[in-house]
């Protein structure tokens, strides 16, 4: 491996640092990336349990977090545009809260997506058993990890075409759910006609069939399935042109979510009965066999398959960045901040893709329970990493309304009370992991993780690791 020389940092404050990366994301690369971040595998396989769960009170709490979520990604948006980094939400709060707070939430961050990696590899192994029911689970996710792997080694273009195709995949895939849903809610054609009309999402026990109560229980889920929204923050590095193509595509999420989920979701409980959902099959999958079209569930089947491994492209991705940006601050070993001779921060890769193998260890010991215990653990992450943005956001509005920094050209619109509405909304999802026992397990290993990420600062600042030379000079300052 041919390793390129560490770049330094920017000059400050509202610059673009030449981070080292090929800048080869284009704008319809970036807003497909948006759009896949969007769409993933809490959608497609995660909300058939919540389904069961809740009934057709989902719909509600997924608009609900999707507000939430906005929110968010409008106060990283601001932070963007004030100073776009490859580090993202690290980098702020590291300025913003303090060198620790960076160090934890990019070490975080890398959790939550090697175990959303995991996650979404055990689901894709599920949909290889739909064709394949004799191909174990951990066959099917190891092959899909090397592939996926070699993939992120050649350069940040292969990787944003092929994000793209796989986002176009998905986009396509449940805009064509909600036309042929309408037309069978509204012509009653196929087998799902006679029963197929809107009143389904009230007839059977109510909006709230199974309480208020067990709806909220399904927040942890849902929050899940909207993980990986703020990957767009991390695409800043390596875009050919951060200040027109981040607004765009955070601008964009309100139809996203309002389309692909809230949307979806209506036409897909409208059309079949909630109660005839299974918990372990994809709605979409099962919707499309309910309505009986020829290879309907198959080709959904395919769908699903691509958003999984459309998501596990992205943690390869985002891990190998949030790691370099990590041993550039003296936070990580200093190996893990190596370029090869494509740009690409293959060593980081590697470290993260590694660690993904345990989610093909996981499917060989329980492979009825891998999605659960990893979505839960990412799940917690997000949250963490979502805190930060909406802190350090908080931060920077009050530093630019006392005049010490310059205001972002792209302001978030509710400000800083937007952004504590979401800190307080976050605060609540975890109060329900707390009650909840499935999700429960994901903040006892969070508390691990707080034990590990203690010991392993004080390991960075006695100078067990250190930066790159060149790396980490020329930090904006902000005094609180």
């Amino acid at each position: 491996m041919t390793d390129v020389k560490e770049p330094e940092r920017g000059p400050g404050p509202g610059a673009e640092p030449d981070e080292g990366y090929e800048r080869g994301l284009g704008g319809r690369q970036v807003q497909m990336i948006a759009i896949g971040g969007a769409v993933g595998v809490g959608l497609f396989m995660g909300a058939g349990a919540n389904i069961a769960e809740a009934g057709p009170s989902l719909i509600l709490m997924y608009a609900l977090a999707g507000v939430v979520i906005f929110l968010i990604m409008r106060a990283l948006g601001e932070l963007l545009l004030y100073r776009p980094v490859s580090g993202s939400f690290a980098e702020y709060a590291r300025e913003f809260l303090g060198p620790f707070h960076g160090f934890a939430t990019g070490w975080t961050y890398w959790l939550l997506w090697v175990v959303t990696g995991m996650a979404e590899l055990t689901a894709a192994s599920i949909y290889v058993t739909y064709w394949f029911p004799d191909i174990p689970q951990w066959v099917s996710a190891l092959v899909f990890l090397l592939v996926l792997f070699g993939v992120n080694l050649v350069s940040v273009k292969v990787f944003g075409e092929i994000e793209f195709w796989f986002s176009m995949i998905k986009v396509t895939a449940i805009i064509g759910v909600i036309v042929i849903g309408l037309g069978v809610l509204t012509l009653g054609v196929s087998e799902a006609g006679e029963t197929a009309e809107v009143s389904n999402l009230w007839a059977h026990d109510g909006f709230f069939p199974t309480g208020i109560g067990s709806s909220l229980m399904t927040l942890q889920g849902v929050m899940f399935a909207y993980l990986a929204v703020e990957l767009v923050g991390v695409t800043a590095g390596e875009s050919a042109d951060p200040e027109r193509s981040l607004p765009r595509a955070i601008n964009t999420l309100p139809w996203r979510i309002a389309l692909f989920y809230v949307g979806a979701l209506t036409v897909i409980l409208s059309v079949v009965r909630w109660t005839e959902f299974d918990a372990d099959v994809s709605p979409f999958v099962a919707a499309f066999a309910r309505i009986g079209l020829p290879f309907g569930a198959a080709i959904v089947n395919f769908v699903v398959l691509t958003a999984a491994l459309s998501s596990c492209n992205s943690g390869m991705y985002s891990t190998g960045r949030m790691l370099r940006d990590l041993a550039g601050n003296g936070e990580a070993p200093r190996r893990l901040g190596r370029l090869n001779a494509r740009r690409s921060p293959a060593t980081g890769i590697t470290l993260s893709v590694a660690m993904m193998g345990i989610g093909v260890v996981l499917n060989y010991l329980v492979p009825e329970k891998a999605f659960g215990y990893v979505t839960s653990v990412a799940t917690a992450c997000g949250i963490w990493t979502w805190a930060m943005i909406l802190v350090s956001h908080m931060c920077y509005r009050r530093a630019v309304v006392a005049g010490r920094l310059a205001p972002s050209p792209f302001p978030a619109p509710a400000g800083a009370l937007g952004s504590g509405v979401a800190l307080a909304f976050l605060l609540f999802v975890v109060g329900v992991m707390l009650v909840d026992p499935d999700a429960r397990v994901s903040l006892y290993v969070g508390g691990l993780w707080a034990v590990l990420l203690v010991a392993g600062w004080r390991g960075a600042r006695q100078g067990v690791v250190r930066p790159p030379a060149g790396v980490g000079e020329a930090k904006p300052e902000y005094t609180g």
